[in-house]
């Protein structure tokens, strides 16, 4: 899973955005971009509930898996992140958050537990290397072309030639005698 957070964007209740994608088996198989329920007041924190948001998710997703049988190599959450201040606060033993906010302390708290207990597995990513970071802005040409590259997006008239769908009519005749 991938997270992006755009602190405070929305310019009138000033609510930050999240945008999450979900990756199985290489590709994407969900997406997801809403504001926030409540207006945090740095960066951090705003980043720290949406990295909480993509793992509740995460952990959604492999009890969905293990109910359908799937059989995945790790039983765990994975995240890709581009904020090396929030993946620290979350992996590192010594490092505290200060907040008012009880309910971003607690989200911290959460995810360096399930971090510890290697249910959860956070990794830097550069921005301009993220999916989720494109889906959520406008882009040019050179960035937009890259980016369909990068989910493997292709035209596919070429492989569809010659395997064209008989006619309705001659394929509803053989039914009808």
């Amino acid at each position: 899973m991938a997270t992006h957070t755009s602190f405070a964007d929305n310019t009138i209740d000033r609510r930050s955005s999240h945008t999450y994608t979900v990756k199985l088996f290489g590709g994407i198989v969900g997406w997801r971009s809403s504001k926030q329920t409540i207006v945090t007041t740095s960066t951090t924190e705003a980043e720290l509930l949406a990295v909480a948001q993509g793992a509740r998710k995460g952990y959604f997703i492999l009890r969905l898996l293990k109910e359908l049988g799937v059989q995945l190599d790790e039983q765990i959450v994975h995240l890709e992140y581009d904020n090396k201040q929030t993946i620290r606060l979350i992996t590192q033993e010594l490092v505290t958050l200060n907040t008012r906010l009880r309910h971003v302390d607690i989200h911290n708290h959460w995810l360096r537990q399930e971090h510890l207990n290697n249910n959860l597995r956070i990794d830097y990513v550069p921005t301009n290397e993220q999916l989720v970071d494109r889906l959520t802005k406008a882009l040019q040409n050179t960035a937009f072309q890259a980016f369909v590259d990068q989910i493997r997006l292709c035209d596919v008239e070429e492989q569809l030639k010659g395997h064209e769908l008989p006619e309705l009519d001659s394929t509803l005749a053989e039914y009808d005698t």
